[in-house]
């Protein structure tokens, strides 16, 4: 095998956020660009000899191509394998556990989540280690630096792998398998759940609607819900996933999926309904009138989760961002477990799953998950949801207000102002930070703040700090606001203000969730002066 050296400035800006590195496609486009990152990611974790690394992506536009060029780097470098899905095809949680199945020193997410995809659209790259995890901050930053002074990326003289059959061929020196992207996880999935029993209530009538966004779900869905749950064809909608997931947007909201709120809500509503996005990783939960925040959701699924096979000896601890209500703690409390509180970031979880020290996992963004792999994962929680309803018999409504009888309910909503400008945002959160010391005992109609602060992590495993995560205005009586600039976009900024009230179960349980929060979202204006900085008067996206 001859490695081929490939002489390549650097490009400016390569900055892995939270979730990889994202831009738009036609960034990643450029010559070299993504090989330029795919190399530095190999300098900096330095696999060994004949190690093996995975390979996927969510299925959108450009995947394929970066997933040919990222081979053959690989094969450069010294990896003995790689494991990619058919049709460029994994899921971010298949892949994760892919990845810990077959011993992968790591893998290769091609995916932006939740972003809209195609020729004008967005792009991204992620490394998940051999835990099946999100890299570290320590390795995404190390990555950052080399992609600042690489000089040359390495590749060998090869065709185009056959993404579409499966079976095993050579580039190099190296074997790349293409693999199912479905089987192995569906299997995992069995041996977590009670298959025979959602099979009856299926039998008996249960009826949902899973809305796959035309996005990587689909196949994943249309297997484990239609096939081997029994559910009738069609239950599984825009089930093929598409490069530009049929011009839609691929988050699982009440903007983007609002067909399937509109089925939900309708006269002829199933008995749940479920939505998963981009690459698979984020769920939408809403049943027969009803949507489960996902706040909500990561607290019922854990007050119940013992009803699940996988789950059935109990929960070791709870974790959940910090922009995340505060539900799941009063959970943690009854079952006499811990519950962590973290930054943002699915990796940031990934040491306590490792250490034991949490089971179930779970972000306000739509993102649930447990020890299973080391990744949110979209299916996994409907599926848990799928269990808990069949066993109890119960619908989501009354299972919502059951719980909010027995723990109080955290009336809560994100407001996202999308592609801002960034010296905008940047000088509304520094004039923000600065004003925090002030903020205490200042009054906001009726809410008077009783704390105020820029959230720090302290690691309880590794022992290391992550500062600066969010900004907080905790009011006397336990409501909050949190301002934090997003990390997932690909244009712009993105300003996420968190709101969240508490009401005891004595209280008003039922109450529009707008109106619940009405004196917060004019408190979050005074405090911010969100129009004054960026001219908007309302947000682009409530969820």
């Amino acid at each position: 095998m001859t490695v081929i050296t490939v002489p390549s400035p650097p490009y400016a800006g390569q900055k892995p956020g939270t979730s990889g590195l994202r831009k738009k496609v036609k960034v990643f486009a450029q010559p070299n660009y993504a090989e330029n990152f795919v190399q530095a990611v190999f300098d900096v974790v330095k696999p060994q000899p004949g190690a093996t690394l995975v390979i996927g992506g969510d299925g959108r536009y450009h995947n394929r191509t970066v997933i040919q060029a990222a081979i053959r780097i690989a094969a450069a470098n010294g990896y003995g394998q790689v494991l990619v899905g058919r049709g460029g095809i994994l899921s971010t949680p298949a892949a994760s556990h892919v990845i810990r199945k077959y011993g992968a020193s790591g893998g290769l997410i091609l995916s932006a989540s939740h972003n809209p995809g195609g020729p004008d659209e967005d792009f991204g790259i992620k490394y998940n280690t051999a835990n099946g995890g999100p890299a570290p901050e320590a390795v995404t930053e190390a990555v950052y630096l080399r992609t600042q002074t690489i000089d040359r990326w390495l590749t060998v003289e090869s065709a185009d792998v056959d993404l579409d059959a499966c079976g095993s061929t050579r580039c190099g020196d190296m074997t790349v398998s293409v693999i199912d992207p479905v089987a192995d996880y569906a299997d995992l999935m069995e041996t977590l759940f009670d298959f025979g029993t959602i099979r009856s209530a299926v039998k008996g009538g249960f009826r949902m609607a899973f809305d796959a966004m035309h996005a990587v779900t689909g196949p994943y869905a249309h297997e484990i819900l239609e096939k081997r749950l029994g559910f009738p064809a069609g239950t599984v909608r825009n089930g093929v996933p598409l490069e530009d997931f049929g011009g839609h947007h691929p988050d699982p909201n009440m903007v983007h999926a609002h067909e399937l709120f509109e089925t939900m809500f309708g006269p002829d509503a199933p008995d749940f309904g479920a939505a998963s996005d981009g690459d698979g990783d984020r769920n939408l939960i809403v049943g027969r009138g009803r949507f489960v925040t996902p706040s909500d959701s990561l607290a019922m699924l854990a007050a119940n989760a013992h009803l699940a096979p996988g789950y059935r000896g109990g929960l070791k601890g709870i974790a959940r961002s910090m922009p995340t209500s505060a539900a799941a703690d009063r959970v943690a409390a009854s079952l006499g477990i811990p519950c962590f509180e973290t930054p943002t970031g699915w990796k940031f979880f990934g040491n306590l799953l490792d250490a034991g020290m949490a089971t179930i996992c779970g972000e306000e963004s739509a993102g649930t998950g447990s020890d299973h792999v080391r990744e949110k994962d979209g299916l996994w929680a409907v599926l848990l949801w799928l269990n808990i309803l069949a066993v109890r018999k119960i619908s989501v409504d009354d299972l919502a207000r059951e719980h909010w009888d027995t723990y109080g309910r955290n009336y809560y909503a994100r407001h996202d102002y999308e592609a801002l400008p960034t010296d905008k945002a940047d000088a509304l959160m520094a004039e923000l930070k600065a004003a925090l010391p002030n903020l205490p005992g200042k009054a906001f109609g009726h809410l008077t703040v009783a704390e105020a602060d820029s959230f720090s992590y302290l690691d309880p495993v590794d022992g290391s700090t992550s500062a600066n995560q969010g900004l907080r205005v905790l009011f006397e009586g336990g409501s909050r606001i949190v301002f934090r600039l997003s990390g997932t976009g690909t244009e712009g900024a993105t300003l996420r203000v968190y709101l969240e009230r508490y009401e005891m179960a004595s209280g008003n349980l039922e109450q529009e969730t707008p109106h619940a929060l009405a004196d917060l979202i004019v408190a979050a204006e005074a405090i911010a002066g969100i129009e004054r900085h960026t001219g908007r008067t309302a947000p682009d996206v409530v969820t």
